[in-house]
């Protein structure tokens, strides 16, 4: 009696049966010859050989980009490019100069406009804020379509009056500037000999639209 948990056996050909075609015994080959515990065995398919270079072709490709952008983090890193840290702010605060009256300077008033008149508009404000009539002198330029008003010095240390000087005339820009500085006649010599400093207010085309 067969087990209960072997395969059912195969039943074999008999080797003595007829072949229904030629009436004679058939053949047998190593085929008919199974054993019946031999479980069957499915077969195996390869591996397809273009996945496998695609994946190396990938991760290739991967390591490539990881390598070049380490190398570029670590060039701005070290040249001081890109930093973790706070921004560093400016290491001094630029002092904005407080505009000072100074009528101890003499003061020059161009004209460079086609508006006659203007030169002597500013120098009557000029006076009426305290600098003697003398120490103002009214000229034209040479040219008529400066643009804006701006009153000129000629050093640093002059900043302060030449803001001063624009704050009497109603406002106007200031700037560091010899271009338009003059000789002063001997008769506006300090008393030790030097020549005073000058501011040359030069009249634009802004004030004549006022």
């Amino acid at each position: 009696m067969p087990s209960p948990t072997s395969p059912p056996e195969q039943e074999q050909p008999d080797p003595t049966a007829l072949s229904a075609s030629t009436g004679r015994p058939a053949a047998t080959d190593r085929f008919d010859d199974v054993s019946p515990n031999v479980s069957r065995v499915g077969a195996h398919r390869a591996e397809n050989p273009r996945l496998r270079i695609g994946l190396i072709v990938f991760w290739s490709a991967v390591a490539t980009v990881a390598i070049v952008a380490a190398g570029v983090f670590g060039t701005l890193l070290s040249t001081g490019r890109l930093s973790f840290g706070p921004a560093a702010g400016p290491s001094g605060t630029s002092q904005v100069v407080a505009p000072k009256v100074d009528t101890s300077y003499q003061v020059l008033v161009l004209n460079a406009t086609a508006e006659t008149g203007l030169g002597a508009r500013i120098r009557d404000q000029v006076i009426a804020a305290g600098w003697a009539d003398a120490d103002v002198e009214v000229s034209n330029a040479s040219s008529t379509d400066f643009p804006t008003t701006t009153v000129y010095y000629a050093q640093p240390a002059d900043e302060a009056a030449a803001r001063g000087l624009a704050d009497a005339i109603g406002g106007a820009e200031v700037s560091l500037d010899d271009t338009y500085q003059v000789v002063a006649p001997p008769e506006t010599t300090a008393a030790d000999g030097a020549s005073r400093p000058q501011l040359v207010v030069v009249v634009g085309l802004d004030f004549g639209s006022e």
